[in-house]
C-alpha cells in the first residue's frame, strides 16, 4: 500500500501490525506506553503537592532525611 493515499486508520493499523510482528505483544505494549499522553494538569497538581516550598526548602528536607537515615544505620 502507498502511505500517501492510505487513510490515517489504515496507517495506524498497518503500523500496529508491523510493531506486533517485530516486537511481539509485550514489546508492542511497551512501545506504545512511551507515548501515553496522560491526563490532567501536572503543573497545577505539582503546585498543590509542593505548595510554596522553594528549592532551598527541598534541599533542607533532603539533608534532614539523610541525617535521619544515617542515625538508623
Amino acid at each position: 500500500m502507498n502511505p500517501a493515499v492510505m487513510t490515517l486508520e489504515q496507517i495506524r493499523l498497518t503500523g500496529l501490525k508491523a510493531l506486533s510482528r517485530d516486537l511481539g505483544p509485550v514489546g508492542l505494549v511497551r512501545f506504545l506506553q512511551q507515548f501515553e499522553t496522560g491526563h490532567g494538569d501536572y503543573t497545577a497538581e505539582r503546585h498543590r503537592w509542593l505548595g510554596e516550598r522553594t528549592v532551598q526548602d527541598l534541599a533542607q528536607e533532603i539533608k534532614r532525611q539523610h541525617e535521619t537515615a544515617g542515625d538508623l544505620v
